[in-house]
């Protein structure tokens, strides 16, 4: 199993076990960020074994090279000296260093491959890290923001808007009926104010009476005259 494999099974298994608890999705975001972390020492881990293990199997290649070359050495000694049945033994032993050497060999190139493999994917899951704090904030801003819109959506979406207007209009209808109440009050009764516009009032209208009559007067006796 792959590296980014195993660890999106670990991540979704995380958010689903928070999102089956209602947890808080900022809570989510720090997880997924701990989780790559946790994940990138490991791979770093991993890598740096590796590595370790590569650098053995070269040494163990050079020392085979290195015996299978000292072997043929030995046949080639013995052959000198009439000696075929040690150069015989000694190329038996060359054959088996350099079969050794060779065996290491391929999975030294084995071990190359995963090696390139986990510099990619430490390569991968760095740029993914590096990306996601820099979205964290702008994550959970919008998390908060959209939390805070559903409440209000929620509770003009409520009745709580509808019984508080309500209730204000009752308190209006409340407020109309004590002023009512204090002007029924007022009536009949009159004001300092009242009484010199009345006094005002009768004035004018005995003025307009005597011009009435002295228009009037003037008129007889105009038609007397004529008469």
């Amino acid at each position: 199993m792959g590296i980014f494999s195993r660890f999106t099974d670990i991540v979704n298994s995380n958010i689903n076990s928070l999102l089956d608890k209602a947890e808080d999705p900022e809570k989510m975001v720090r997880l997924i960020i701990q989780e790559m972390e946790d994940t990138l020492v490991e791979v770093r881990s991993a890598s740096a074994k590796t590595l370790a293990n590569k650098k053995d199997i070269v040494s163990q290649i050079a020392k085979y090279e290195s015996d299978a070359a000292d072997w043929q050495s030995k046949a080639e000694l013995a052959l000198s000296k009439d000696r075929e049945d040690l150069a015989r033994a000694a190329l038996q032993e060359r054959k088996k260093s350099a079969e050794a050497a060779e065996t290491l060999t391929k999975e030294l190139a084995i071990v190359d491959a995963q090696i390139s493999k986990l510099q990619d994917e430490i390569g991968q899951l760095q740029d993914k890290l590096a990306d996601a704090k820099s979205r964290q904030k702008t994550i959970i801003m919008r998390q908060k923001t959209a939390s805070s819109r559903l409440e209000v959506k929620k509770t003009l979406d409520s009745t709580k808007v509808d019984n508080a207007m309500g209730r204000f209009e009752q308190y209006e209808r409340k407020i109309d009926d004590l002023e009512s109440q204090v002007e029924s009050y007022d009536l009949g009764q009159k004001s300092l104010q009242d009484e010199f516009a009345e006094l005002e009032a009768g004035d004018k209208v005995d003025d307009e009476l005597a011009a009435l009559k002295a228009k009037m007067q003037n008129a007889k006796k105009d038609t007397e005259k004529s008469e």
